[in-house]
C-alpha cells in the first residue's frame, strides 16, 4: 500500500431504519392489537357503506330513467327468409340432413336448426363454412 497516502477511519455513524408500516400493516389484526397492549392511541372508523353494495347501486336511479323514457325496441338480426330458404334449398338438392350438414362444418346440428327456422343471428364465419360445402352463394349478389 505503499504511495496511496496516509489511511484514516470514517468515525460517522451509520443509522439503518426500518421502513415504515405500510397502510395494510397498520390494519393488520396483530400489530392493532399490540398497540392496543402498548396503550397507543387507536382510532376507529366506521364507513357509511361498508358492508353494502350501495356503491354500485347509487347511479342506477339515473339510468333507470332513461331507459324507462326508451322507447326504441331492439332486436338482434335474424336470418331473412330469403337465406333459410336458399340454406335448406341447398341442403336438400345435395341429399344431406341437417346432422350430416352440422358435421360437415363443424357446428352442431341445433345450428343449422336455427338457421333454417330463422331464429339464428347471422354469423359471416358459419356462412362462409355453409356456402363452402353447400357450393352455393349464400351472400351478396348471387
Amino acid at each position: 500500500m505503499a504511495g496511496v497516502g496516509p489511511i484514516s477511519q470514517d468515525w460517522e455513524p451509520v443509522v439503518i431504519r426500518k421502513k415504515a408500516p405500510t397502510a395494510a400493516a397498520k390494519k393488520d389484526e396483530k400489530i392493532v392489537n399490540a398497540a392496543r397492549r402498548a396503550g397507543a392511541e387507536i382510532e376507529t372508523l366506521k364507513k357509511s357503506n361498508a358492508g353494502t353494495n350501495k356503491a354500485a347501486s347509487s347511479s342506477t336511479s339515473l339510468n333507470t330513467r332513461k331507459l324507462d323514457e326508451d322507447t326504441e325496441t331492439l332486436s338482434h338480426d335474424r336470418v331473412p327468409t330469403e337465406l333459410k330458404k336458399a340454406i335448406m334449398q341447398a341442403r336438400m338438392d345435395k341429399k344431406f340432413t341437417q346432422a350430416q350438414l352440422a358435421q360437415m362444418i363443424n357446428e352442431k346440428p341445433q345450428i343449422i336448426q336455427e338457421y333454417e327456422s330463422g331464429k339464428a343471428i347471422p354469423n359471416q364465419q358459419i356462412l362462409t363454412k355453409l356456402e363452402r360445402t353447400l357450393g352455393v352463394k349464400l351472400r351478396g349478389k348471387k
